[in-house]
């Protein structure tokens, strides 16, 4: 069965396509610039070099036809007919309180995820235009929504509402939703199933660490918290997003700088985090080379960074009345190691006592990276959320 995963952003798409017979990927790659001057289509060939192919692609369809186009080329491509691909796996950003799972894509379906544009009205415009272009590209294949935020609606009320008016909640839905859901869902359970555990019977908090971060408590198989809130911006220091912010400094700065609600909205998710308190760039590489020179700023991001991460460990494990694993994944927690060595340093009194030899040597790379005598195993899970995505697809379409 070749199932076709697409990952639409506001000027960006990327996507994979997979033989889940094989669980080969046959062909990967991205668009980018939707809309704007310098638009481009790049994608890995088998010889190691790389396609790149410029025009002008204005709007999300344009786009898939390219994609498409190239699976289907003569020169590039890796299938005859489209007819070949037997389902599309479409990533959604938020689902609300009306989707806890994956779903086949109906017209009904496409009027409740509509309903949840408000919730999040950067995000999942641009995955419904993927659903539309597929429907009228590629006429009856089989569409399956896979939301990041699916994943948490099995959190408990008292971990989900904020301390405001119960009305709100019943008027606008405000509460928290979580999101990196289906990488939560795939390192955990890739996690157990590397380490010979049953699943529903750990208490794990996945870490996913990349420009966007957020953690996850799992116990017996089930997400109990999260770190991102209503909106992506809630919980760790990212690459631009604040993170956790009081409240009342939101109005305060809106007075002071006489701004509104969308240059507020810009400042906490473009302009803050790693690139806002560094003010040298939102990479992780590029704040530990200005580090290595001496840059205060860089150091005070970094700091602030690991010890976010620290924080809400140690309060997840307090929910999780104990920890079993702790999973780092994302690009940042896969790939560099003096991250997972600050935040799991001191961290014996819990449980955590990290190989620090065996943590330098991980990159990208599933491995075990705790000490043999460590109470908690720490380990690193490379994420693959487009597997998942996959996954999912397919088993829904062949229902």
């Amino acid at each position: 069965m070749k199932i076709l995963v697409l990952n639409c952003g506001s000027s960006s798409i990327k996507y994979k396509l997979f033989d889940m017979e094989s669980n080969e990927v046959l062909a990967q790659g991205g668009i980018e610039k939707i809309g704007l001057k310098g638009s481009f289509l790049k994608a890995p060939l088998p010889n190691g070099d790389k396609l790149i192919l410029e025009g002008e692609i204005l709007e999300h369809q344009a786009g898939i036809e390219y994609i498409l186009g190239v699976l289907t080329s003569e020169k590039y491509g890796c299938i005859k007919s489209l007819n070949e691909i037997d389902a599309v796996g479409h990533r959604v950003v938020h689902g609300g309180e009306q989707f806890n799972s994956s779903v086949y894509i109906t017209d009904e379906v496409i009027k409740k995820m509509e309903e949840c544009i408000e919730l999040a009205p950067l995000h999942n415009p641009p995955n419904l235009a993927g659903i539309y272009a597929v429907k009228e590209l590629m006429g009856n294949v089989p569409q399956v929504g896979v939301f990041d935020t699916a994943y948490h609606q099995t959190m408990p009320p008292k971990a989900y509402m904020y301390g405001l008016p119960y009305s709100l909640y019943e008027k606008y839905a405000i509460r928290r939703y979580g999101f990196h859901g289906t990488s939560h869902r795939y390192v955990s359970h890739k996690g157990c199933e590397l380490l010979g555990l049953p699943y529903e019977k750990q208490r794990i908090i996945t870490a996913h660490i990349g420009n966007g971060g957020s953690l996850a408590a799992i116990k017996n198989g089930q997400s109990i918290d999260t770190s991102m809130g209503m909106t992506p911006v809630e919980g760790l220091l990212m690459g631009t997003r604040s993170g956790d912010v009081d409240a009342g400094i939101i109005s305060f700065v809106m007075e002071k700088e006489n701004i509104g609600t969308q240059a507020i909205t810009t400042l906490v998710n473009k302009h803050s985090g790693l690139l806002g308190i560094s003010g040298v760039s939102s990479d992780m590489r590029e704040i530990r080379a200005a580090m290595d020179t001496g840059n205060e700023r860089a150091q005070l991001a970094f700091d602030i960074f690991t010890y976010r991460i620290k924080k809400y460990v140690g309060s997840y494990a307090a929910a999780l009345g104990g920890l079993d694993i702790l999973m780092f994944t994302g690009g940042i927690g896969e790939n560099h190691s003096i991250t997972r060595e600050v935040v799991c340093k001191d961290m014996e009194y819990m449980g955590i006592k990290l190989d620090y030899d065996k943590n330098n040597e991980i990159h990208g790379e599933e491995a075990v990276i705790s000490a043999p005598d460590s109470k908690v195993i720490v380990m690193v899970v490379p994420t693959d959320e487009e597997f998942m995505i996959a996954s999912d697809t397919m088993e829904i379409a062949k229902k």
